[in-house]
């Protein structure tokens, strides 16, 4: 259950304020947000989000918890039997974008916090951001070491990485303005997911090795 909210009597509803929480920070930030406008959007009401959530800081901090368990179970959950090391990075990368596409509001909320670089971000830092890129650090040298990828830099080669894929997410409203069309359109993102993994296979992947 996530810190911050109190065992549920009604799950269904502690969802429902959880959703619209997220959907009313993403566009507002923490102190724009108003809790009577988001029991509103869940047909709840301020008793029972403050029942569940304690206060507005709790049920924030509850909706980014919520997204960072999605996202490690997508990333990092059990991986499959007998990869290569170079088939789990892609394994990584390619859970980390599915995340991003059915979750629009996490690139929103996270730049909230680290445009603040507040004391809420330090544990998003410590408690997930670090975790995920060692990872993806760790899988790109064992690629190098068994001559998959080229010598590259793990960590450069991951922050590259991680920021081609975020920024397509966060970007997407913008350049989708610029260039007259919805960059968040189904097609839209499998093309972008194609040309990514294109770009890192022709990047870092040595000739001749078979990847996904």
């Amino acid at each position: 259950m996530p810190r911050g909210r109190r065992r549920a009597e009604d799950p269904a509803t502690a969802r429902r304020i959880l959703a619209a929480a997220e959907q009313h920070f993403a566009a507002q930030g923490l102190a724009g947000a108003r809790t009577d406008e988001i029991a509103a959007a869940a047909h709840a009401n301020k008793a029972m989000l403050y029942y569940y959530f304690r206060s507005k800081r709790g049920l924030h901090r509850a909706v980014l918890e919520n997204l960072f368990r999605q996202l490690r179970n997508r990333v990092l959950g059990a991986p499959k039997e007998g990869l290569k090391p170079s088939e789990r990075f892609f394994e990584y990368v390619n859970g980390y974008f599915d995340f991003l596409a059915t979750h629009p509001n996490y690139p929103r909320l996270v730049q909230r916090e680290a445009t603040e670089a507040s004391a809420r971000f330090d544990w998003m830092v410590r408690e997930h951001f670090r975790p995920l890129h060692r990872h993806l650090a760790r899988a790109i040298e064992e690629a190098v070491a068994a001559g998959e990828f080229r010598k590259v830099d793990a960590d450069q080669t991951a922050f590259i990485t991680m920021g081609m894929t975020t920024s397509y997410f966060a970007a997407a409203p913008i350049m989708g303005r610029v260039l007259g069309r919805d960059l968040l359109a189904p097609q839209a993102v499998e093309a972008r997911k194609r040309a990514l993994f294109d770009f890192l296979n022709h990047g870092v992947v040595r000739e001749g090795v078979k990847t996904r």
